[in-house]
């Protein structure tokens, strides 16, 4: 049996379809099944006759439960629609949601646009240091010396570093760009030197050749990134440096084609010129193409369109079409394995879209390597992968072969046979690139020639402190592919202990160390270079392997052939992108440092000795691995037996790290964008742009 008592409405409302009803539920059931019971009352008072429907669970909940508001309301019940209705409202709703959100991003951006436009005048009268426009003449040349430039008083905060440090940057490479972004406004007068106004992304410089990058997606205008520290720029070129008066001789060509020479005073000079392609004494030269800068990019895109076009013509015949078509990369780096596996995935891509099928299967490429393995500074499981790889696509690799000459239709080279007899074999060629190691830049020459200590030929000779040797103590500064650090271990510790003997009134010869006095050297050593930590890391094995006569003692004979030792396993710096970018963010925390301490040592009257020993350690490389393209798959060596090779994830985790890499948040747009477009439409072929993209590097 169910008893529901009668309703009663409570407050008042103004709407007389819905008034909220306290409805008490008592429910008692004899003898019966527990089950779930319904009851249903009608509200009389109310005007509409719907049912207010209550349920309960059991009675002995309901007896337990306090009275329930429920609302009566006149409207109708919803009407459930059918599926596809509900699809097509829900595709209709989502649709028209997307064009309101998109036509507002596209007016915000022309809103944004029209904001980028002045009508105003943005010039002012500004004044100019008299003594920018008109220098002093002096140095050992009498030569202007700019002490003062143009924009020294363009605002308040080149005013303040007017009268700061001079520092003088040479280069706008990677080693110059790292120091600039470590480096805080203000501490230094600064001055950026170089005959380009650009920084290039080198890594992706390959895939600009063959148009799947755009030449502007690699390059940042230096003037952007120099503004960031509210510094200077000069496009000239550097020619000669007067060490004892710190003046820098730099040229530029006036309207009238004629040279103009003039000083550039500093206080700090860093050196990050870069290098020039090594030529190894090979003639015919001038028959091969570079891949050095972007205009180097501009000229092989052009080269290659070219040769493909010639090879359409019917008056071509078939020796001269193979010709043409075949491309030799000299030289089995990373630069040219990359080279090589861009030019084939775009003639074994993009070629069948726009020229005749038969260009395709006479298509050659040749990459010729001195050494045994192509990419013999990775790891040798590497290297035997990228030629399998090279193998598969068809790119023929000439190992243990040596250029003799370049001619325009051919090249000549010694390769050795099965008895090791170096044969003279010949390869026409329609295309040649040089890409065979780096050599010293004329004006690096011309300062190693002023410092009988520079006697390296491939470049100029620093400390650990990255301190041009020779050159007055912390004022001269190398980084990047024209420096490599000197790491005479032996030649400053056996200094170091023939002042100590002489100290202690002993014969440096004759003198003994123990094994805590060896521990001392070995502090010592790591702290002055870093780069020998490696190898001395069982100080008692060492000590142990060389005293020799076992006397516990390691006598001043024994203690030099163990440091010889030591510095005969040091080897020299990669000249990579990578060494000159940790280079040049050591020197930029350097300098702040220096520029930070600075007050303390005038005040101290300290002016002399090696202040950047005492404020800052010395510079230690670390190395984050290495990395190369190869058609469709990609490499990666991190050293110490650790690799890694795939296809297109890989391919893609190396595209993220030079994406990562990027100087810029425009670059990288540009970098994700050329790479969309490469999926959706191919490599570029538009020669027209290509041409008037180097006709305007050319003459700038």
């Amino acid at each position: 049996m169910i008893r529901a008592g009668p309703p009663r409405i409570l407050g008042s409302s103004t709407r007389p379809s819905q008034a909220l009803l306290r409805i008490p539920l008592r429910y008692r059931q004899h003898n019966a099944p527990r089950k779930h019971f319904t009851s249903t009352w009608t509200a009389r008072n109310c005007p509409s006759s719907r049912h207010a429907r209550i349920r309960s669970s059991s009675p002995i909940h309901s007896l337990l439960t306090p009275p329930i508001l429920r609302s009566a309301s006149t409207q109708n019940l919803p009407v459930h629609r059918g599926p596809v209705f509900r699809f097509f409202y829900r595709l209709f709703a989502y649709t028209g949601g997307f064009i309101i959100v998109l036509g507002g991003l596209v007016v915000g951006f022309f809103i944004y646009d029209a904001s980028t436009y002045r009508e105003d005048l943005s010039y002012t009268d500004i004044p100019v240091p008299t003594e920018a426009l008109y220098p002093r003449r002096g140095g050992p040349k009498n030569l202007p010396i700019a002490e003062t430039l143009v924009d020294d008083e363009d605002c308040p905060e080149n005013m303040r570093a007017k009268d700061k440090p001079k520092l003088l940057i040479l280069g706008s490479g990677w080693g110059s760009v790292a120091l600039l972004k470590q480096l805080k406004p203000e501490d230094y007068h600064i001055t950026v030197v170089s005959p380009v106004n650009y920084f290039l992304f080198t890594p992706m410089l390959p895939s600009a050749t063959v148009g799947t990058l755009e030449l502007r997606s690699l390059v940042e205008p230096i003037r952007r990134i120099v503004e960031n520290v509210k510094g200077h720029f000069l496009r000239a070129e550097a020619v000669d440096v007067e060490l004892s008066e710190r003046l820098l001789e730099v040229t530029q060509t006036d309207p009238n084609g004629v040279k103009q020479n003039f000083y550039l005073p500093y206080d700090k000079l860093v050196i990050g010129v870069g290098s020039t392609t090594n030529a190894h004494g090979v003639s015919g030269l001038e028959n091969c193409h570079f891949l050095k800068d972007i205009s180097d990019a501009s000229k092989i895109r052009n080269k290659i369109l070219q040769n493909l076009e010639q090879a359409c013509l019917p008056t071509t015949t078939d020796g001269e079409r193979k010709r043409l078509l075949s491309f030799v990369v000299c030289g089995g780096g990373p630069t040219g394995c990359e080279f090589a596996a861009e030019l084939f995935d775009l003639l074994n891509e993009d070629l069948a879209r726009s020229f005749p099928k038969i260009l395709r299967n006479e298509v050659s490429v040749h990459v010729i390597q001195s050494r045994g393995h192509i990419l013999n500074t990775y790891d040798e499981a590497l290297s035997k992968f990228a030629e399998a790889r090279f193998a598969h696509d068809q790119v023929e690799v000439l190992t243990n072969a040596r250029v003799k000459e370049v001619r325009p239709d051919k090249i000549l080279f010694t390769q050795k046979d099965e008895n090791g007899e170096a044969v003279t074999k010949e390869l026409p060629m329609g295309f040649c690139l040089w890409s065979t190691g780096v050599a010293q830049t004329d004006f690096c020459k011309a300062i190693a020639a002023k410092l009988d200590i520079q006697t390296n030929r491939h470049a100029l000779e620093t400390d650990t402190h990255l301190r041009l040797n020779g050159a007055p103590l912390g004022s001269v500064y190398a980084i990047g592919d024209c420096s490599t650090v000197q790491n005479n271990v032996a030649e400053h510790l056996v200094s170091f202990l023939r002042t100590l003997a002489y100290e202690k009134g002993k014969d440096p010869e004759k003198m003994t160390i123990s094994f805590k006095e060896w521990r001392g050297v070995a502090q010592r050593v790591k702290k002055r270079f870093p780069q020998a930590s490696d190898h001395l890391r069982r100080l008692d094995k060492l000590f142990e392997q060389y005293d020799k006569d076992k006397s516990g003692t390691l006598d001043f004979g024994e203690l030099r052939e163990l440091l010889l030792q030591i510095d005969s396993k040091l080897t020299s710096l990669p000249a990579t992108a990578q060494r000159a970018h940790q280079q040049g963010q050591y020197l930029g925390r350097k300098f702040n440092k220096l520029a930070q301490a600075a007050p303390g040592m005038q005040a101290n009257e300290m002016d002399y000795g090696d202040l950047d020993d005492a404020v800052y350690k010395a510079f230690e490389y670390t190395h984050l691995g290495s990395l190369a393209y190869i058609g469709n798959s990609a490499v990666f060596d991190f050293g110490g037996g650790l690799n890694f090779s795939g296809g297109l994830l890989a391919v893609y985790l190396w595209r993220s790290v030079y994406f990562a890499q990027s100087v810029s948040f425009r670059t990288r747009v540009l970098l994700a964008m050329d790479w969309s477009k490469r999926a959706m439409f191919g490599r570029g072929e538009f020669r027209s742009l290509s041409v008037l993209w180097g006709l305007i590097v050319e003459r700038s």
